[in-house]
């Protein structure tokens, strides 16, 4: 074949149809493993902040009744880690601070920022007793505000003796009172993940949310999220019908069979397709739907990561992870791929 033809018949080869690679599969390199796998648990959830003004928060005391029969030795929720907000802090521009609290006064307090807060904490953890005295929960409640971790600082403050939930080691007035709020506040990761924690005698929860790798750049952002709600308009029929069914179970107080609703597998496809089907399907000049769901691709991603760390020294550990309904399609799906990592029923566990 001269130099000419070969050159054509290359950019004919590279011109076909491209064969799909054969991939190795890698859900079965576990199927052999020596000990338990992991247990996983995804609890979808209704995000508590907007409850109504009628929401009392005992009305989710047979969800939790449930979660605990599950009896998780590690509890996620969806909240950013001192540590990754301590990094926000410090790229304001490039990560935002919009989802993080302040530490000020936990700073003025203690003494302590946020990373020298972090390795007091891990210094405390590493040789905490099994019989925890007053004084040591209060210094470890100050030094997990300190930390930006509030949740894992409720967990400590609700195992006190209320006689014992006062000020003192490292707690001032000023944290005693946010403390105090913390136990009330509308939110899954307080009234769910800390309480559940605190129920179980575990000694902290982990967050594990993400938003370093969701911050899209885009020319327009007026035009980005418009586009964006006209993907998720085109399915709000089934969306609606949803609402409006959960709104009936919420009215009536009925928070396992809101529960049981949000996490039914029917639902969470409707859920899956409305976040990035929607958007994979609406075209756009500037491609922005497709440019959003592979910012949502990168949270869920690093989130499935920091879950998985949570319990990377512990194999066949029992994991609850409480997150926003529209994650948990791709934490079961993702979660699930690991290697000694089997996915819990949610439906079953609240049966």
């Amino acid at each position: 074949m001269s130099k000419r033809w070969a050159k054509w018949w290359w950019a004919l080869a590279l011109a076909g149809p491209a064969v799909a690679q054969a991939q190795v599969d890698l859900t079965v390199l576990d199927k052999d493993m020596s000990g338990a796998p992991a247990q996983v648990l995804v609890l979808g959830s209704v995000h508590l902040s907007g409850m109504p003004d009628s929401f009392k928060a005992e009305s989710l005391e047979p969800v939790l009744d449930r979660l605990a029969a599950f009896k998780p030795d590690i509890i996620a929720i969806e909240a950013m880690s001192g540590e990754e907000c301590d990094l926000a802090a410090r790229h304001p521009t490039v990560y935002g601070l919009d989802y993080c609290g302040d530490t000020d006064a936990a700073k003025a307090a203690t003494g302590l920022d946020v990373p020298a807060a972090i390795a007091e904490v891990n210094r405390l953890l590493d040789s905490w007793p099994a019989q925890p005295l007053p004084w040591q929960r209060r210094q470890l409640a100050s030094r997990l505000l300190a930390a930006n971790d509030r949740a894992s600082a409720l967990v400590q403050w609700l195992q006190l003796p209320v006689a014992e939930r006062r000020a003192g080691d490292g707690l001032d007035d000023a944290l005693v009172v946010m403390l105090q709020a913390l136990e009330t506040r509308n939110n899954e990761s307080y009234q769910i993940g800390a309480q559940l924690a605190a129920r179980l005698g575990l000694q902290r929860v982990h967050a594990v949310d993400n938003h370093t790798g969701d911050n899209v750049r885009v020319a327009d952002e007026e035009a980005f999220g418009k586009v964006l709600q006209a993907a998720w308009d085109s399915g709000r029929a089934a969306l609606s019908a949803m609402e409006k069914r959960q709104a009936a179970l919420t009215k009536k107080h009925d928070m396992l069979g809101l529960y049981r609703d949000i996490n039914h597998p029917e639902n969470m496809a409707m859920l899956a397709d409305l976040n990035a089907g929607t958007a994979m399907r609406l075209s756009s000049p500037e491609r922005y739907p497709q440019v959003w769901v592979a910012g949502w691709e990168i949270r869920n991603l690093r989130m499935v990561a920091n879950i998985r760390e949570t319990f990377r020294e512990r194999p066949g550990a029992r994991v609850l992870s409480v997150v926003g309904a529209s994650h948990k399609p791709w934490f079961d799906s993702w979660l699930g791929q690991l290697q000694g990592v089997e996915i819990v029923d949610a439906a079953q566990v609240l049966e």
